[in-house]
């Protein structure tokens, strides 16, 4: 285990530096004897350059961005310090405490190197035109917050440092990050060890603080257990039926939870006497800013060593992804492949048949005796084997959309495949008649070479495999025939192909969103002949009047979304959710410090064909750094006259909300369990959590599929429910990003008018 280079070392090795270029630079010069010039801007006379002035103009040794990046985390710095100087008289906490104790004296001590730094190259210790916009800084709290936590005490206090605290660290490593990414800068060893190390700690540290903050909440959610099978749960205004295990064929039976293997421990590494930072002491803490806590003595203590675990997926995923229903008949896809279940009267699935098809990640449509399933892993087999493909060319690879007839669900037979470039992430039914199936294909993954597909090429040019949708005709009769029929351009603008989000922030303090050239999903609302696209970098809404020509009619983008991932439409097509999966779905993105408004559903109105932004929602309950937790799939539960949306946050569970005042968002329900594991972070949770016929049905990635019934409380009556339970679905059927309208027979609408008229 490598330590770390201590900062009284660094001031040092700094210093000398510093002293070794200033005594060069006279020798140097005295050697030059040719002219040396700089030429000046268009029109402007070329200057004759000293030896002297050359030589600084060559040094190496650090780059301006180096000195503004010291110039400016000092002052970042300082408000840490200042922040934790109101610790004292306003909170009795002593993990507070504890935490203003470390950054007094972590962050003093660096400021002390850093204007040692700066005074060392002769460079001043405030950056020109800073002026009074330090709070403009990356995570910087502004002057009104600052107020606001001087005024604050006791648990009001705790929270609101810890937010802005945590706010603060995040834009330090912002700060770095962009350091790091500027050519030339962090060239001196000792400052890019420095820079590694105050991410390192920002980091520790912003851990600790997430987990203090969780704890401040009263949300039951926000503390549970961890647990493969004995997690601890949290339940509110829903009833849990059921919770089925995943079938035989679709687990390892010697690691059901999917961990990580553990990594072997390393011995102890020996100290080297050829290191020049062998036997370095760390420096005494520097002294303590006035009317700052000391730090906590129970820091001095040795942390426990974490495990670590391998970080390599292995060749079978088993993940439960994405659901279809038909009548009484649910599938839920799998990484693996799909089970199907027979519901019974009550809602309760029993399995009846499990099917090994390997390729991820497996989202399926059923449409008449045929179910459609996405396929993008580079290990999908031509003939559904386990052993995966090799190299960049395998023509026994399948990237696309496989065509199964299940006409009998226990004997299901594969009869039809769509190869793709960018195989298929998911798809949507567009339109299905006794002769033909319509459907919109989206690839979010590689584009794979034309040696392998014909027509495949990544790069720039009208032929790229980017910047389109795959349009999809499957004869009923003969789904062997079935073929990409278009590739619309439907992201083009003034001539543009990539006409939409080109990638990046919105300007300071904005998420950093993907560039628009794929959709990940795009929902279709056939009735409404619209369909709404979340498209990485923009949410669009699409005229599909003529199912294969779709055509773009707006669109829009979000400071806070760093990934547009799904759309729901309410049930009369005049309001349109979007999700944002911030970090993919592997990541926790709901801890405690983490942005409201980052990860979370964006609600728009359709007006006149615009979309106009209303309000967002993120799941209120904080989880745990072992959750990945961000916003996914859901539905409409079709309570007449109101909005109402449940849907999955993986790890964060399932959550129910009221979007009627797309203003007034609300949660009204919720489901969740404790991480999968202590230790370490499973990709886990509920993938979908879909209302169908009265049961709120949620895949669970790791553990199964759970089965819910909604209970009346004071958001909810029991009468709106019963109307819920009876809505009717044309065709009998639900699809993933593909809504129909429900509609409600007379008499259930009669008993809720008359329930909410008070009869």
């Amino acid at each position: 285990m490598t330590s770390k280079i201590s900062l009284s070392a660094f001031r040092g090795i700094a210093l000398a530096t510093a002293s070794l270029l200033a005594s060069t630079s006279a020798t140097i010069a005295t050697a030059q004897g040719a002219p040396i010039v700089k030429p000046g801007a268009p029109g402007k006379p070329t200057r004759v350059l000293t030896a002297e002035e050359a030589t600084r103009l060559a040094a190496t040794s650090y780059a301006p961005g180096d000195v503004s990046f010291m110039q400016g985390m000092i002052v970042h710095h300082q408000q840490a310090v200042d922040m934790a100087a109101l610790v004292k008289g306003r909170t009795n906490n002593p993990d507070v405490v504890a935490v203003a104790g470390r950054i007094n004296a972590g962050q003093a001590d660096e400021m002390k190197f850093m204007r040692e730094w700066l005074e060392a190259r002769g460079e001043p210790l405030e950056m020109a035109g800073m002026g009074h916009a330090h709070h403009s800084m990356m995570g910087m709290a502004s002057p009104a917050q600052m107020a606001e936590l001087a005024a604050a005490s006791s648990t009001a206090f705790d929270r609101l440092f810890l937010q802005l605290m945590i706010a603060h660290h995040r834009g330090a490593l912002d700060m770095v990050s962009d350091l790091h990414r500027t050519p030339g800068t962090a060239y001196d060893p000792v400052m890019f060890q420095f820079t590694n190390d105050v991410v390192s700690d920002q980091r520790a540290e912003i851990e600790r603080m997430n987990k203090l903050l969780a704890g401040l909440s009263s949300d039951p959610r926000a503390t549970l257990a961890a647990g493969f099978r004995d997690a601890g749960e949290a339940i509110s205004n829903l009833r849990h039926l059921a919770a089925l295990p995943k079938p035989a064929g679709f687990f390892d039976p010697a690691n059901p939870a999917g961990l990580q293997p553990l990594k072997p421990k390393k011995e102890a590494a020996k100290v080297d006497a050829a290191d020049p930072h062998a036997g370095h002491a760390m420096p005494a803490k520097a002294e303590a800013a006035k009317g700052a806590p000391p730090p906590d003595p129970r820091d001095e203590e040795k942390e426990e060593e974490k495990p670590q675990f391998g970080e390599r997926g292995s060749l079978l995923d088993f993940a439960n992804t994405d659901m279809a229903f038909s009548g009484d008949l649910l599938v839920a896809g799998n990484y693996h492949g799909f089970n199907a279940y027979r519901l019974g009267a009550d809602g309760m699935p029993q399995l009846v048949s499990s099917i090994v098809c390997p390729g991820g990640q497996g989202d399926v449509s059923i449409v008449g005796d045929l179910l459609i399933m996405s396929v993008e892993e580079q290990r999908g087999r031509i003939d559904c084997g386990l052993e995966g493909t090799d190299g960049k060319v395998d023509s026994e690879r399948f990237r696309g959309v496989r065509i199964f007839d299940i006409s009998d669900i226990t004997r299901p037979r594969q009869v039809g495949q769509v190869q793709t470039c960018r195989g298929s992430h998911t798809h949507s039914v567009v339109s299905a008649d006794s002769n033909r199936i319509v459907i919109y294909n989206s690839g979010t993954s590689y584009v794979r070479g034309a040696e392998e597909l014909a027509g495949c090429f990544s790069n720039a040019g009208d032929e790229t495999a980017l910047f389109s949708i795959d349009v999809i005709e499957i004869p009923v009769a003969n789904p062997a025939a079935a073929r990409i029929v278009d590739r619309p351009r439907v992201f083009a603008k003034d001539g543009q192909i990539a006409g939409l989000w080109r990638g990046g922030d919105h300007g300071e303090g904005t998420q950093d969103t993907s560039d628009t050239n794929q959709c990940h999903d795009i929902t279709v609302f056939p009735a409404k002949n619209l369909a709404a696209g979340a498209c990485s970098g923009n949410g669009i809404i699409l005229d599909i009047s003529d199912p294969l020509k779709p055509k773009r009619i707006d669109d829009v983008t979000d400071k806070g979304f760093a990934y547009w991932h799904s759309a729901t439409f309410n049930n009369d097509g005049t309001k349109v959710l979007f999700t944002d999966e911030w970090g993919g779905g592997g990541r926790p993105r709901c801890q405690a410090g983490d942005p409201m408004n980052w990860g979370a559903n964006a609600f728009y109105a359709i007006e006149d064909g615009k979309l106009v932004h209303h309000g967002s929602y993120k799941l209120p309950a904080p989880q745990s750094d072992k959750e990945n937790c961000v916003a996914h799939n859901g539905s409409i539960i079709p309570v007449p006259g109101r909005d109402i949306f449940v849907q999955a946050w993986y790890q964060g569970g399932i959550s129910v909300i009221d979007f009627t005042d797309p203003d007034n968002i609300h949660e009204i329900a919720y489901f969740d369990r404790g991480p999968v594991d202590k230790d370490q972070m499973v990709v886990g949770g509920y993938w979908s959590a879909y209302w169908y016929k009265g049961r709120i049905y949620g895949t669970e990635i790791t553990r199964g599929i759970d089965i819910f019934a909604l209970e009346p409380s004071e958001f909810l009556s029991a009468e709106e429910i019963a109307a819920a339970e009876a809505a009717i679905y044309p065709g009998d059927i639900f699809n993933p990003q593909a809504q129909t309208q429900v509609i409600w027979p007379k008499e259930a609408l009669d008993r809720l008018e008359a329930s909410r008229k008070g009869g």
